[in-house]
């Protein structure tokens, strides 16, 4: 490949040392990179800007180890740099021009929003493949090239491994690629040189904020993706949705689980413990679906699956059979298999607005105590952990407040933050900051027909410490325990 064709789409500078004219029509690249102790001679260098380091910074060092060019938003007096506007913008193109532009010839669907992505692109994934397509999907929990799982450093990968995924995708005959974009990745450009056929956008609430300031430039972050969509789906039952849905240029479907004007409504919704029951209204055609995920949001997040599928032409009657024969998601409002008198769900809400939801879906069906045992993230946004703790307080029958991924912040501080929220209420509530410890007293401590969530970790099977990440399946861990205490 020539530099020109990887740079191909982008603004450029170019140094003193590639001819005037010719610039970089036939100077061959094998390898391109934003690691600079990768960098050889054939490869070029990007100065990527992250939070904690600046690739600026190792310029020099790139160029000593041979990099064919450099990459950068500034002039950094080296005669084979080539000056862009954003490099992060620049990085995303090359790595779709390097892999040849796979997401072209793929239709891209992608759902943002603070909660129900994963969730979203499970189900849009399942009605997919039920329809007879081949579907590739990236997200938090893993990648999935068809039956073949890769597991995932981020919801939405570094530009470089999201094209070369998708390249993937495309040899291994993917028509539909569904995909989680985080806020994160859109302020950071990392889908840059994808375009999507359908966008969705499911929510906004508080969350990120240590990195975003503010709700109001989360929001900005999130919209992004609207500008790199053909049409959008959004959720009109959330206030930033109605917000966003009165702003964007494209095409826009809506849906809703409380308004009758959306294109995509829901009602007579009945829920139990294995699954929510709701008829899905569309162009006045009244269709009834049984689907196996309980509570408002789980129905919320139907509606959102059932619009982006008929949005790239799947026939309404494959999407409703779909959601009929949906498998559910791993990790999300997931009743363990125990054999107890009482129920036990692991679920991924780490967020106040999705504790909120995991907990009022459940108070629909429990028959007896609602039971939550939760923590707060470490070297997160310290503001949401008394408001998730008067959440628990209000909307449960007992609190265990524990550990999630505490990370570089001592357990006991960030249990300390979170105490206070507990005190507009009156619910019994206990401290365990051993989660492990936490989980073995609730399972101990559970009586009949008692529901017990396990709210934060949900899918992941591990544990983010000071010194560390350890094993930490909860799935595992609660079987283990029980057949403990059965012997």
């Amino acid at each position: 490949m020539t530099l020109n064709h990887l740079l191909d789409g982008l603004s450029c500078r170019y140094g003193s040392a590639f001819a005037p004219g010719m610039e970089g029509a036939d100077v061959e690249i094998k390898e391109i990179t934003c690691d600079s102790r990768q960098a050889e001679q054939g490869s070029v260098f990007f100065c990527i800007k992250g939070v904690k380091s600046d690739g600026h910074d190792y310029a020099e060092k790139a160029a000593e180890l041979g990099a064919t060019a450099i990459v950068t938003e500034r002039d950094l007096g080296l005669g084979n740099q080539i000056i862009v506007d954003d490099t992060h913008e620049a990085w995303g193109v090359a790595s779709a021009n390097f892999f040849g532009n796979p997401a072209r010839r793929m239709k891209l669907l992608g759902v943002t929003g603070t909660n129900g992505k994963t969730s979203i692109t499970y189900i849009t994934k399942q009605i997919l493949e039920q329809a007879g397509k081949t579907v590739g999907l990236i997200g938090t929990i893993h990648n999935e090239i068809g039956d073949m799982v890769i597991p995932a450093k981020h919801t939405t990968p570094d530009p470089y491994m999201l094209h070369a995924m998708l390249a993937r995708m495309e040899q291994a005959g993917c028509e539909y690629v569904v995909m989680e974009v985080s806020s994160h990745a859109l302020e950071q450009r990392r889908v840059a040189g994808c375009r999507f056929a359908v966008a969705a956008f499911t929510n906004l609430t508080q969350d990120h904020l240590d990195y975003h300031g503010d709700m109001e430039h989360y929001y900005a972050a999130k919209k992004k993706l609207f500008d790199v969509c053909d049409t959008a789906v959004v959720n009109v039952d959330d206030m930033y949705g109605r917000k966003l849905a009165g702003e964007l240029a494209c095409p826009v479907l809506t849906f809703s689980c409380e308004r009758d004007e959306a294109d995509y409504a829901a009602h007579n919704m009945k829920y139990t413990a294995r699954y929510s029951s709701f008829v899905l209204l569309h162009n006045n055609e009244l269709m009834r679906v049984k689907f196996p995920m309980p509570g408002a949001f789980s129905v919320s997040n139907a509606l959102a699956a059932a619009c982006m599928c008929t949005a790239v032409g799947i026939p309404m009657e494959d999407v409703v059979a779909g959601l009929n024969g949906c498998r559910g998601v791993p990790g999300r409002i997931e009743i363990l298999d125990t054999g107890t008198t009482y129920t036990v769900i692991r679920d991924y809400a780490h967020s106040p607005d999705g504790l909120e939801k995991v907990l009022t879906a459940v108070r629909e069906f429990a028959p007896g105590r609602i039971v939550v045992l939760f923590g707060c993230a470490g070297n997160r946004d310290r503001t949401k952990r008394p408001v998730m703790a008067e959440i628990a307080a209000r909307l449960a029958d007992f609190c265990i407040l524990t550990s999630d991924n505490p990370r570089d912040e001592d357990p006991a501080r960030i249990v300390e933050d979170a105490v206070p929220g507990f005190r507009a209420h009156k619910t019994p509530c206990k401290v365990i900051v051993d989660r492990y410890d936490a989980i073995k007293w609730a399972l101990e401590n559970c009586k009949d027909d008692d529901v017990l969530v396990l709210a934060g970790k949900g899918h992941e099977d591990y544990q983010v410490l000071g010194h560390g990440t350890i094993f930490f399946d909860e799935k595992v861990i609660v079987a283990e325990l029980l057949e403990k205490m059965r012997k």
